[in-house]
């Protein structure tokens, strides 16, 4: 529905309602609840905004901190991987070698 016809059908609507017997006391209520009712879905509306507000700052968060842990958990790799390198080089540092070294058996 376009402005034009909406602005046409609430015109229609307004001047019904004014064509209404003012003593009316049921259209009086009712004009009353639709008004009420308006104000508590416009609330709602205002309600839902918000949570979806929240809920989109923290899908926001959640994907910064997945990626956080993943840079850290890349990088801890990185120094534990670096770790295990270096003690194998110290262990093999530490090893006599067998071709050369220690008890040389001697041929007479």
């Amino acid at each position: 529905m376009d402005e034009i016809t909406f602005q046409r059908k609430m015109q229609e609507l307004m001047s019904r309602i004014q064509a209404m017997p003012e003593s009316s006391d049921k259209a009086n209520d009712c004009v009353e609840a639709a008004g009420e009712r308006r104000i508590r879905i416009k609330n709602s509306v205002a309600e839902l905004q918000e949570s979806l507000d929240y809920l989109r700052l923290s899908v926001k968060y959640l994907v910064f901190d997945l990626e956080a842990t993943r840079r850290e958990n890349t990088y801890l790799r990185r120094m534990l991987e670096q770790s295990s390198r270096d003690a194998q080089r110290q262990i093999e540092d530490e090893e006599p070698n067998e071709d050369f070294g220690g008890d040389e058996e001697r041929f007479d």
